[in-house]
C-alpha cells in the first residue's frame, strides 16, 4: 500500500492508522523507559518533538495495535498501562492568570477522562497536578507518565517582556517543582521544548533531571538520519539531486555520530519538489534579530565560531546570549567538540544552506527601510562584480547601504565602523548563498572578506575615516595593507582572476565613499 506523507502530523495514533510514512524513534523511548527515570530534550521547532512525546504516550499506555513492525513492539511489557498526565503549552499565554487558567483546564480535561472528580476548587495550577497525579495513581495502582510538551513556550512568547516572562517563569518553576514531593508516585518524567533553561531557575523541583539534549546517543532522537530517509523515503526521492537536498537541508547534530534532517524540511520539500527554505519561513526571527543587534554581534564571528559548553546551555531571561539563542532555535549547530584545559568547546556553524542564506536575508530586511527586495540588491551586486563593471558596483553600493537606518550602526556600538560595514556586505553575499568568507587567514594576516564568484575572487578590506578628506590615503593603506600581507597568495594556484578591492566609508557620511581595485 502506498503510504502518504506525514505533513504537520504529530500524533502518533494518527499516524499509524491513517497509514502514514513513520520513521520509527521507538528503540529511543525503550532505552529511556526501560527505567525510572526524568528526562529533559531540547530540541528547536519543527522537529518531531510533539509526535515523539505522544509516540511515548501511547507506549505507556500500552497501545500495542500501534506498535507493529516497530522496534519496541518486540521489547515492551504490554500488559501493564500507566496513566498519563500530558501538558501541552502550544496556545498563547500573554499573563501568569492565563497560564495558570489553561493548566486548570487541561488539568480538568485529563480528570474528566480519567473519571475522577474535576475539583474545579483548587484553583492552583501547581496544587491541582499533585491532586491529580496522586489521585490517578490511587485509582489504577501504577505510579503515573508525566509529560511535558513546549514546556518553555510560556516564556519564549513573551521573552521581549522581562516582567511578564519572569513572571511565567516563576509559575512553571513551582508548576514542574512539585515533582519532588511526588516522585513515589510517577514512573517516568519527559519535558521537551526548545530552550535550555537553567535548573537552578526553572527546574530546582527536579534534582535528578537527566539532560540528554547533548547525549551522543540520543543525538538522532529527533530529525533524521541519511539512513532513515533512504529506509523509508527512498521512493519519494526520486528524481531529486541528492547532494542539492544534503546541501540544502541536511547537517544539524547534538554531538552524535549523525548529521540530522529537520523533518519539516524534507517532507516539504518530497511533496513540493522545490528547493526553499521550509523551515526558516515557519518562524519569526524578529526577536532573534533585536539580541544580535543590542549585543553587537558580529556576524562573521558566527561562521565557524568555537564557543563553551556553558556558554550556548545557558538560557535565562534575564541572561540570553546571542550564542545560546542561535544555537538552542536551530540557526547554529555543533561541527566539532574539543576539551581544553577540562572545558569543553563546540565549534558551531550554520546546519545548512538552507539556514545560512534565510537568516541572512532575513536579517537584512529586518533593518533595511527601503521598499526593494534586499535579496535583489545582494544579487545585483554579485552580478556586477562578476561582470567587473566596479563603477556600478560602487554606485549601487552606495544606494544600498543608504536605505539602512543609520540608528543601527549607531545601536550596532562596534569599537569602529569597519565591523558594521563588512558584516552588511557579508549578510549581502550570504543572503543569496555565495561564497563569502569572513576574515580568511593568510601567513602574515587576515582579510576582512573574501568572495569567490564566477571563477574570480575579490578580496576586500575596508577602512572608516572621519570625513572625505582622509579618503584617499584609507584607500592607500588599504591597497598598502593587502599586499603587504598577502592576502592573494593562498588563491593563486587556482589560476583564475584575483581582484583586491579597497573600500572606504565615512563615519559623518554613514556611507561607502571611494573604491579602489587592482589585479592582485
Amino acid at each position: 500500500m502506498e503510504r502518504d506523507l506525514p505533513l504537520s502530523i504529530d500524533e502518533f495514533p494518527k499516524m499509524v492508522e491513517d497509514g502514514y510514512l513513520y520513521v520509527d524513534k521507538t528503540a529511543y523511548i525503550h532505552r529511556m523507559a526501560a527505567k525510572k527515570g526524568y528526562y529533559f530534550l531540547s530540541r528547536p521547532r519543527r522537529f518531531g518533538k510533539t509526535l515523539l512525546v505522544d509516540t511515548i504516550q501511547s507506549v505507556f499506555e500500552s497501545r500495542r495495535e500501534l506498535f507493529d513492525g516497530l522496534y519496541i513492539q518486540d521489547n515492551w511489557t504490554w500488559d501493564k498501562p500507566h496513566p498519563v498526565v500530558r501538558l501541552s503549552f502550544v496556545g498563547e499565554h500573554s499573563n501568569r492568570e492565563s497560564l495558570n487558567k489553561d493548566v486548570l483546564d487541561q488539568l480538568a480535561d485529563i480528570e474528566d477522562d480519567a473519571k475522577l472528580e474535576i475539583r474545579d476548587d483548587v484553583k492552583s495550577g501547581p496544587r491541582r497536578l499533585r491532586s491529580v497525579i496522586r489521585r490517578l495513581k490511587k485509582a489504577y495502582k501504577r505510579p503515573v507518565v508525566f509529560l511535558v510538551d513546549e514546556y518553555d513556550k510560556p516564556i519564549l512568547d513573551v521573552i521581549d517582556n522581562p516582567k511578564i516572562a519572569l513572571e511565567n517563569r516563576d509559575y512553571l518553576s513551582s508548576l514542574y517543582g512539585i515533582v519532588k514531593g511526588i516522585s513515589r508516585d510517577l514512573r517516568f518524567v519527559f519535558v521537551t521544548g526548545i530552550s535550555m533553561f537553567t535548573r537552578v531557575s526553572l527546574f530546582s523541583g527536579m534534582n535528578n533531571l537527566n539532560d540528554i539534549s547533548l547525549n551522543p546517543e540520543y543525538n538522532a532522537i529527533c530529525g533524521f538520519t541519511e539512513e532513515e530517509i533512504d529506509r523509508t523515503f527512498g521512493k519519494n526521492l526520486t528524481m531529486l539531486d541528492r547532494s542539492k537536498v544534503r546541501k540544502w537541508y541536511n547537517g544539524y547534530n547534538w554531538t552524535g555520530p549523525s548529521r540530522l534532517y529537520c523533518p519539516s524540511d524534507l517532507l516539504q520539500l518530497l511533496d513540493e519538489r522545490k528547493f526553499r527554505p521550509y523551515w526558516f519561513r515557519t518562524g519569526n526571527p524578529s526577536y532573534l534579530f533585536k539580541v544580535l543587534m543590542n549585543k553587537s554581534h558580529n556576524l562573521i564571528e558566527l561562521n565557524k565560531s568555537e564557543k563553551a559548553e556553558a556558554l550556548i546551555t545557558k538560557f535565562d531571561v534575564d541572561d540570553i546570549s546571542a550564542e545560546a539563542l542561535l544555537f538552542q532555535s536551530g540557526y547554529l549547530t555543533i561541527m566539532k567538540e574539543k576539551t581544553k584545559h577540562d572545558h569543553i568547546y563546540y565549534e558551531l556553524d550554520y546546519p545548512n544552506h538552507g539556514v545560512r542564506i534565510s537568516l541572512h536575508a532575513e536579517l537584512l530586511r529586518y533593518i533595511d527601510q527601503k521598499k526593494a527586495d534586499p535579496v535583489e540588491e545582494s544579487d545585483l551586486l554579485g552580478t556586477l562584480l562578476v561582470e567587473n563593471d566596479f563603477d556600478g558596483f560602487c554606485e549601487r553600493l552606495q544606494s544600498y547601504w543608504a536605505g539602512f537606518p543609520y540608528q543601527w550602526s549607531g545601536a550596532a556600538n562596534f569599537s569602529d565602523y569597519e565591523a558594521w560595514y563588512t558584516n552588511l556586505l557579508f549578510a549581502a553575499f550570504s543572503a543569496v548563498g555565495l561564497d563569502v568568507r569572513g576574515e580568511e587567514s593568510s601567513t602574515k594576516g587576515r582579510a576582512d572578506l573574501t568572495l569567490l564568484h564566477g571563477d574570480q575572487v575579490f578580496i576586500f578590506e575596508l577602512k572608516v575615516v572621519e570625513s572625505k578628506a582622509g579618503a584617499e590615503m584609507a584607500l592607500d593603506e588599504a591597497m598598502a595593507q593587502m599586499r603587504k600581507q598577502r592576502y592573494a597568495d593562498k588563491f593563486r594556484g587556482r589560476g583564475k582572476p584575483i581582484h583586491l578591492i579597497a573600500i572606504v566609508c565615512g563615519k559623518v557620511e554613514r556611507n561607502l565613499l571611494s573604491i579602489r581595485v587592482e589585479p592582485a
